[in-house]
């Protein structure tokens, strides 16, 4: 078997790229194979620790065993708990005093006012005159507004917003639709 005598430029990329690896991987764990750089440079005289408080007899220190500060236990021992007399490891409802004075005196309703209700809708002002019925056809009603005169039959629409729900003989059912609403029209001699 012939190692890279077939494809020579494949050999040397791969030669390129395994030591640009391995310079790489020195790089990067230099510290661990040759030791701390920090330790190979000089370093400046570092400045005096401060020197530790001292209360009384005791000294506070972290770099000295723990001791336990018996003057600080002392004074909160001392402290009594006063909370008005309440226990507050039961469960129980705090007591509310009575108002001396009472609070209202009148009672008005809290908030917006009330909206008032809304307008009625207006009112058809189509007259009704008559019908016409011809055997074999449906009834046709005569209506009129000021000088114009409509001839509609059943759901037909008139001047464009009225419609014809029910014809009777003294009265019409006319429905607005612009304001959804149905009104009864009476017969109206002329």
């Amino acid at each position: 078997m012939k190692i890279g005598a077939e494809n020579k430029k494949e050999v040397v990329i791969m030669a390129v790229l395994l030591a640009v690896a391995l310079l790489v991987g020195l790089y990067t764990f230099r510290d661990f194979l040759w030791g701390s750089s920090a330790a190979a440079t000089p370093s400046l005289p570092a400045a005096p620790a401060p020197q530790p408080k001292t209360t009384g007899t005791t000294t506070a220190s972290l770099d000295t065993e723990p001791r336990l500060r018996r003057d600080i236990l002392d004074a909160s021992r001392a402290v009594k708990y006063e909370a008005g007399g309440r226990n507050i490891f039961q469960m129980q409802a705090v007591k509310i005093e009575q108002p001396k004075v009472p609070v209202r005196t009148n009672e008005t309703p809290i908030g917006p006012e009330p909206l008032p209700p809304p307008p009625p809708p207006p009112k058809i002002p189509l007259v009704f005159y008559g019908f016409a019925n011809k055997p074999g056809e449906p009834k046709r009603v005569f209506l009129a507004q000021g000088e114009r005169i409509f001839v509609a039959g059943l759901n037909e629409i008139v001047d464009r917003r009225y419609k014809v729900v029910q014809i009777q003989a003294n009265q019409v059912v006319m429905e607005d639709m612009l304001n959804n609403n149905q009104q009864p029209i009476p017969l109206t001699p002329r």
